[in-house]
Parts: C-alpha cells; sequence; structure tokens
C-alpha cells in the first residue's frame, strides 16, 4: 500500500511490473510532456504501420500471390512483436535510452527495407528471405516500443497502470489508422515505394530521438547523448542519401532484373508497367512485364494468341468481347475477320490501353488495333462490368485473355460466380475461349479452370498451345536474364452453354501462322492425358487456385 501523504518528489512511483520508476525531471509541465509521449506514440504506429504494409505491397508484388505473403508478414511480424516486448523488459532500467536506440534502429530498417528487398530481388533472384528476416526485425523493435514508453509516460505522470494502457493503445491506434490511410493514398502514389519508405524513416527518426534528447535530456549521462546524437545522425543521414540516391538505384535494379534494354517504366494505379527493347526495329525484340512478370513476348506472343482466340472464332461471331487484352493483341486476331461487327475491350487498367495505342513498336506488333472503328475500350474491372446490364445476351464471343489463375488479384476472375456472368452475357450459340494458365507445370490449376467452367454450365474443350507445337523453344528468357530457350505452355479451356464446342479454325483466315485444326485436335489429345479429376470448382468464398 502506497503512503499518499508521502510527496511525490520522494516516492518513486510505481511503473510496470512494479519497477519503480523515478519522475522524470522534465523542461515542460508534466501535462505537456505527456502529451508530447502520446504524440510520439502515435507518429511511431503510424511509421510502424507504413513498414508493415510497405513489406506486404513488395512481397505481393516481387513475390506474388498476396493472400502468402500477407499471412506471412503478418504471422512473423505479431510473434515478433511478442519476442520484442519480452526483450525490452532488459531496457526498462534506462527506458529513455533504450527507447531512443529502438527508434533508430528501426528508423534505419524500415527507410531501407524496401530498397533491400528489391536489391535481393533483382540481383539475388529471391526475396522471400529477405522478407521474413526484415518482417521479424521491425516485428521485434515494434513490440518494444509500448513497454518503454509505459515506462516513459508514468515518470510523466502518475497513474494507475489501466489508465496508461489506455492512453498508450489509444494513440497507437489512431496512429496506425493514420498510416495505413497515408501509404495507399500518398506515399505510394506520390514517392512510391522506395522513397516512400526512406521519408517514413526520416520522420521516425527525428520524432523518436527528438522527444528523448529534448524532454528526457535529463535522464541521459553526457556520454549517452553524445551516442544517441551520434547513432540519430548517423541514420538521417544514411536515410538521406538513400533518398538522393532512389532512382538511380532503382534504374540499376531493374536493369539487373529486365536486362538493360528498359524503355518505358511506369507506375500506374493498378500495375508497373516495363516495355523492354529497342525503340525502332522489329516488334519481335519487345517484351511486356506487367508487376514483374513476363506477359507478352513479341518474339512468340502470335502463338499464344492466334491459339486464344481463333478456335473461338470459328461459328457466328458479329460481337466480341475481350476481358483483358489491353496491350491489343487479342484483339488484333479478331479483327482479321471482316464480319466482325464490334470488339469491346475491357481492361481495368488505362495505362495498358494507354502504352498499347501510343509506343510505336507495341501499337505496330498490335496491327494498329485501337485506331480500328470497329473496337472500344471500357476502363473497368471484367467482374463488375459483366455484373452491369450493359454485358446480357450481348456476345457471341468472349476471349477471357487474363494473368495467370492462382495470382491473387486475378483469382475471382476465375470463379464459378464470374464464368456465371460470363455465360449470362453470351448470345444463343456463343463460345468463351479462357486462358487457364499453365498445363505441363501446373496441371492442377489448369484443371480446375475447367471444372470451374463446367460448375458453371458450361460445356468444355481443353486444349492447349501445344501438339505438334509443344516442342517449339521460345526466345530468350529476358525475365531471368538468359539466353536459354524456354518451352511453351500456355492452357486454353473453349467453352459453350449448349454444346461442346469443336475445336477447329476456318481455312480462309487471313494471317494465320502457327493454328490448324489438325493441330488443335491434337493439342486436346495432349491436354486430356494431364487430366486431373474430381478437382472442385474455385468460387468467391473458396478459391482453389495456389
Amino acid at each position: 500500500m502506497i503512503d499518499r501523504s508521502v510527496p511525490r518528489r520522494v516516492l518513486p512511483a510505481p511503473g510496470p511490473r512494479g519497477v519503480a520508476t523515478v519522475p522524470a525531471a522534465l523542461p515542460v509541465r508534466p501535462r505537456t510532456g505527456r502529451l508530447l509521449v502520446l504524440a510520439t506514440v502515435f507518429v511511431c504506429a503510424a511509421c510502424g504501420l507504413v513498414y508493415e504494409l510497405e513489406l506486404l505491397a513488395l512481397g505481393s508484388y516481387l513475390i506474388g500471390d498476396s493472400v502468402t505473403q500477407a499471412s506471412v508478414v503478418l504471422s512473423v511480424m505479431v510473434f515478433a512483436m511478442g519476442v520484442g516486448s519480452l526483450l525490452a523488459k532488459r531496457l526498462r532500467a534506462r527506458p529513455a535510452f533504450g527507447f531512443a536506440a529502438v527508434e533508430a534502429s528501426l528508423a534505419l530498417l524500415g527507410g531501407l527495407s524496401a530498397m533491400a528487398l528489391y536489391a535481393s530481388f533483382a540481383w539475388l533472384g529471391e526475396s522471400r528471405p529477405a522478407l521474413v528476416a526484415f518482417s521479424f526485425s521491425i516485428g521485434v523493435l515494434i513490440g518494444a516500443e509500448i513497454p518503454l514508453l509505459m515506462v516513459l509516460i508514468q515518470r510523466i505522470h502518475r497513474q494507475d497502470a489501466g489508465g496508461a494502457v489506455a492512453d498508450l493503445f489509444a494513440a497507437d491506434y489512431v496512429g496506425a489508422l493514420v498510416g495505413g490511410l497515408a501509404f495507399p493514398f500518398l506515399l505510394l502514389p506520390v514517392l512510391g515505394q522506395l522513397t516512400g519508405a526512406v521519408l517514413t524513416g526520416t520522420v521516425n527518426a527525428a520524432v523518436g530521438g527528438g522527444l528523448v534528447l529534448w524532454l528526457f535530456r535529463h535522464d541521459l549521462s553526457r556520454r549517452c547523448r553524445w551516442l544517441l546524437i551520434a547513432a540519430n545522425v548517423m541514420v538521417l543521414v544514411v536515410l538521406a542519401s538513400a533518398a538522393l540516391l532512389a532512382d538511380d538505384f532503382e534504374r540499376i535494379a531493374r536493369s539487373a532484373v529486365y536486362g538493360g534494354n528498359v524503355r518505358v517504366a511506369v507506375q500506374t494505379d493498378v500495375q508497373e508497367l516495363v516495355l523492354t527493347g529497342p525503340a525502332t526495329g522489329s516488334p519481335r525484340s519487345l517484351d511486356l512485364y506487367l508487376d514483374g512478370r513476363l506477359r507478352v513476348s513479341g518474339y512468340d506472343e502470335y502463338r499464344y494468341h492466334e491459339a486464344l482466340v481463333h478456335p473461338a472464332m470459328a461459328g457466328p461471331h458479329e460481337r466480341v468481347l475481350v476481358l483483358g487484352g489491353g496491350d491489343g493483341l487479342a484483339a488484333r486476331e479478331v479483327l482479321r475477320y471482316r464480319d466482325v461487327a464490334s470488339v469491346t475491350v475491357v481492361e481495368l487498367d488505362p495505362g495498358v490501353v494507354r502504352l498499347a495505342r501510343t509506343d510505336p513498336m507495341l501499337s505496330e506488333l498490335n496491327g494498329q488495333a485501337y485506331e480500328d472503328p470497329r473496337l472500344g475500350v471500357v476502363t473497368q474491372d471484367a467482374f463488375n462490368w459483366l455484373r452491369g446490364p450493359a454485358a446480357r445476351d450481348r456476345f457471341d464471343v468472349i476471349v477471357s485473355d487474363l494473368p495467370d489463375p492462382g495470382i491473387t488479384p486475378s483469382t475471382k476472375l476465375y470463379s464459378q460466380e464470374f464464368y456465371g456472368l460470363a455465360a449470362r452475357a453470351l448470345r444463343p450459340g456463343g463460345r468463351i475461349a479462357v486462358h487457364a494458365g499453365p498445363l505441363a507445370t501446373r496441371p492442377r490449376a489448369y484443371w480446375t479452370v475447367e471444372a470451374t467452367l463446367r460448375a458453371a454450365g458450361l460445356r468444355t474443350a481443353p486444349y492447349s498451345a501445344g501438339g505438334r507445337l509443344s516442342g517449339f523453344a521460345a526466345g530468350p528468357d529476358r525475365a531471368q536474364g538468359g539466353s536459354g530457350a524456354r518451352p511453351q505452355d500456355w492452357g486454353f479451356v473453349l467453352a459453350a452453354r449448349d454444346a461442346v464446342p469443336r475445336l477447329r479454325v476456318d481455312r480462309d483466315t487471313p494471317g494465320l501462322r502457327s493454328v490448324s485444326t489438325p493441330d488443335l485436335q491434337d493439342a486436346a489429345r495432349v491436354a486430356e492425358r494431364t487430366r486431373v479429376t474430381g478437382l472442385p470448382p474455385s468460387t468467391l468464398p473458396h478459391p482453389r487456385y495456389t
């Protein structure tokens, strides 16, 4: 029992878990000092959440499968925060020095985390170990903050532990809200991932170090004070240098990832677009990457697009819908048919469409498809657009030219609900052609797409861009920086509502180079040999792709 009659300046205030807390000698009134500590909690919480979101965003971008990366980052960080809270017990005897050291370390690690992850991806080809290491290290430091702040705030104004915890967590949660909103709406679009992380680290170091070096300066020995000043100056100098060199670093790292011929690199609101290859010459030397994944290789893209489009065009094809395909290459194949009355391209990212319209090489590769008056563009999410009244009973052919299933943002576009909406948009006798991902290397995902189409009430005809062409060696694997060849591995499914569609192409189709009816029938037999039976369909609440 504490004797309340004893003056506060004589009796140490009880700290967390019974640790005696000597009242601090402050340069301001206790009320003002308490507000400054809570303001610091607010800022540090905002910075901590920005680091966490930065790791999540980069993990999803560099590694893929955002669900897995989010699970890894969040679980590792929460575990590490518990470890950090336990380790902070050793620093409670010198809470001001310990908190300043934690914030300087956190600012350095968090500020440089984006650069380190990108460097690991660019030069080592693997960023998952770095992602786990930074998640753990940053989590430990974040976990150490609250116990130390608890001691500091008790030294300013003695209050019951419940009230102190309530104040600290209120400031912490509000700061996390601000950081969580600032990352996608301010830091990422304005500064980008690298500079945004560096700026966050700078704010973290300035606020954390400033609080201790000014408000709690009397708690520090002369040696500790100069040590903290030197550490914080070093952190700020390193972060300032990183900010100045961020553009050069990104350019060098991008060259390490994509090769030396990066011609266009644009970060849109949806994804990063990178176009490699010379500005003039043959468009076959062009490569288009979306979020680091090779989407179009000018060397052999025609084999993919011919195999995707032309089997679906063997029948009525007056009105055609292309889902995805903002590069204009699927539309190019559709527009070869003179009796096509209209083509509607639904593309989420207007940046892809703008690039396909304006870049001379990409525009030449797509045959200036966007200059054809029959083609119209809708900039919208394909799922949401199909739900609207404009899509119902309109199209003879639907071409689903979307990224591979299993990339998390695309998963809903390979669901039973999505294919049900697509089937509703077909006219009687209409057909839908679906890019279903690699067949040879991911047969389970491919046959899950086929099972999902059947669950949506469609009859299916699976095939690949294979058959007699399956051994064709594509051009250099520029994504890996090598010069070897890679085999084709493109799987497709042709589907219809009324009957199993026939795999064939019209003989009179102009400009065909790689697809014929015998090849398609051969490719169907090749695909059938890989069939995985008994697979359930993928739905919105239960996605099946991994």
